[in-house]
């Protein structure tokens, strides 16, 4: 299967198209089903207890493996070449230890509100991608955990429509993402509420 048909999707090297380890799927529709049915499962178990370590690499990874470890064999594991978006695979440690790191001296210090910290948060995970395949499935979970673990906010609704699909509610993401890119959090944050 060719996975890198779909619009805006990272593409994967030929070693992480390997990694599929359901042989049966022939779409980017079935992958996505298998994908989101996996993500649920990642999700209950995010949220079914508190999470003690939310801002570490560890849990960063674990989260990933547990979203989408039934699909990919390289889930959990940071990616390991460089993509049409994201920071140079090896600096991915070092980036993902210093964004943790300012997260916790936001909250500590109030540097910004709970929505901002999360969104400021949700943006540089996304602009880092330190895994292979879903990194926004990934960083929008991670964020809305920051949010009601730790922020004590409510969830994100993000636009409320279909982010994994291209279409307008996708193209308001990423245009706010990108303004992001430009410290112009405003849309993004105006985006997340909706």
């Amino acid at each position: 299967m060719d996975v890198d048909k779909d619009d805006g999707a990272t593409p994967l090297s030929a070693e992480e198209s390997q990694g599929l380890l359901l042989s049966h799927i022939t779409t980017r529709e079935e992958l996505n089903r298998w994908e989101q049915d996996n993500i649920a499962e990642g999700e209950t178990w995010a949220f079914s207890r508190k999470q003690k370590d939310i801002l570490t690499e560890g849990f960063a990874s674990r989260l990933h493996k547990r979203m989408f470890g039934g699909v990919w064999h390289w889930a959990g594991e940071f990616r390991r070449s460089n993509k049409n978006i994201g920071v140079n695979w090896q600096t991915i440690p070092v980036q993902l230890r210093e964004l943790l790191e300012d997260v916790k001296f936001w909250i500590a210090s109030n540097t910004y509100s709970g929505d901002e910290i999360a969104t400021r948060f949700h943006h540089r995970l996304v602009f880092i991608h330190p895994f292979p395949n879903g990194n926004g499935r990934h960083a929008r979970t991670l964020t809305d955990l920051l949010l009601v673990q730790v922020l004590h906010c409510r969830r994100f609704s993000w636009g409320r429509g279909n982010l994994i699909n291209p279409g307008e509610c996708r193209k308001m993401y990423v245009s706010a993402l990108r303004a992001a890119d430009h410290h112009d959090y405003e849309p993004l944050l105006k985006f997340v509420r909706s």
